[in-house]
């Protein structure tokens, strides 16, 4: 744990050392919410009812801004270490250190990840809240709740990216599926729009079978209430599955290129 808690450390000063980045980070990420919030609300007022998906509008304000100020928590692109390091055979390194390749990374990314929340999260949440009435949780439980559904999405995520990066073991050069990643993630996160916006049985299908939806939709569906009690909580206990089976074929992955790796033709 001492290990562990040293490398989320580093991860944590790594990205702190980038000032001028997470200012610039945050002012990308408040204009498009303007336009991603505005959007929304358009579709609430044409749909009858103004309920889109079973949200009202301070709901979607609410989805907007928060989800806004989990992008660079959650952080679901950008990330290409591990695949570069396998490209230049650096990784041969990570291999000779006592902490598995999985859980140095991981410890690393929720330090980025602890740097995010607090440097990250406040700006979108704060503009949106001077300029848009937002919800506000009406059951106690539910921000402690909406806590543990973003850790378990950082841990997804990570484990989403690690996957894709570790295609350079057998590829040598991951950006196509790192491509093919950026593509999709957004859209199947619920990044641009909630997925309740989908038919029924297709958004059932990603949430039980895929971990997208826990990277970003879940959180944000737990803040805003939009389920029942009993409902919140199995989305986030299904994250928590998703997340012991997406670390368990991280390691699986890393284990079977371990045996297949060559390094510089070595």
């Amino acid at each position: 744990m001492t290990t562990f808690g040293a490398l989320a450390w580093s991860g944590f000063r790594r990205y702190a050392t980038y000032r001028q980045a997470t200012i610039a980070g945050s002012f990308t990420n408040v204009v498009f919410g303007f336009l991603r919030c505005y959007v929304l609300l358009a579709v609430a007022a044409a749909v009858a009812g103004g309920r889109p998906g079973g949200y009202d509008a301070t709901q979607l304000a609410t989805y907007v801004w928060v989800g806004q100020g989990l992008l660079s928590v959650v952080a679901l692109w950008g990330w290409t270490e591990l695949a570069d390091r396998i490209r230049t055979g650096d990784v041969a390194a990570d291999l000779l250190r006592p902490v598995p390749p999985v859980t140095s990374y991981l410890a690393a990314d929720l330090g980025r990840a602890g740097h995010g929340m607090l440097t990250r999260f406040g700006p979108p949440l704060v503009v949106g809240l001077i300029f848009f009435p937002l919800y506000v949780p009406a059951r106690w439980y539910t921000v402690p709740l909406f806590a543990v559904s973003v850790v378990l999405a950082v841990v997804a995520s990570f484990a989403c990216r690690f996957l894709v990066n570790a295609t350079a073991y057998w590829l040598h050069d991951a950006r196509g599926p790192i491509m093919l990643w950026m593509l999709s993630a957004g859209v199947l996160a619920g990044l641009y729009f909630p997925l309740r916006l989908l038919p029924d049985w297709l958004t059932v299908t990603l949430w039980v079978a895929t971990p997208f939806p826990g990277l970003l939709q879940t959180p944000l569906d737990v803040l805003v209430e939009r389920d029942g009690p009993a409902l919140q909580v199995a989305l986030v206990a299904l994250q928590a599955v998703h997340c012991a089976v997406l670390l368990a074929v991280c390691a699986a992955v890393q284990r079977r290129a371990e045996r297949k790796l060559v390094v510089q033709g070595g």
